[in-house]
């Protein structure tokens, strides 16, 4: 399959909505039960570490990066969020993503980042371990969707070239 990874524009937002939709629909995904507004996404994520994956122009994929707290000590760590259309996963779209927000985040000078995903979604942690992520924990019980309290388990990637002595 051709993919194109570039950097994600408001023109993308729909295709970028649509996929998240499919990954909120499996109850998997994420604690969201409905995507947000562009408006809304777009101010709570970082400016830059924004992607899309593209086949024939569609958005079939999307990863970008959320900042973990507004204090300066935290200005190097980032949170991942990463969806890939459910009619190409499994056809490394996802791990082209998430390669290429690595090297964006260290661009960025982000020396850490970090993922919470339900155990459930074994796909998106070993898609997660295949790029360099570790496991360091597990919240039992959360949080609930639809009534169902949900474990999230505590991924990370230190950088090896920002942050280092």
């Amino acid at each position: 399959m051709d993919i194109v990874v570039e950097a994600m524009q408001a023109s993308d937002w729909e295709g970028v909505r649509a996929t998240y939709l499919e990954g909120v629909a499996t109850g998997n995904a994420t604690f969201e039960t409905d995507a947000p507004s562009w408006e809304e996404w777009d101010s709570k994520h970082l400016g830059d570490c924004r992607l899309v994956a593209k086949h024939g122009g569609q958005v079939v994929g999307w990863a970008a990066l959320t900042p973990v707290s507004s204090r300066c000590v935290y200005a190097g760590v980032a949170e991942v969020s990463i969806y890939v259309a459910k009619a190409v996963q499994r056809q490394g779209i996802g791990r082209a993503l998430l390669r290429e927000l690595v090297k964006e985040s260290e661009r960025a000078g982000l020396w850490t980042l970090q993922s919470g995903t339900f155990p459930e979604n074994e796909a998106s942690i070993a898609l997660h371990k295949s790029c360099g992520f570790r496991e360091v924990g597990r919240r039992e019980r959360i949080g609930r969707l639809n009534g169902v309290w949900r474990d999230v388990v505590l991924m990370e990637r230190r950088s090896k070239v920002v942050g280092i002595l």
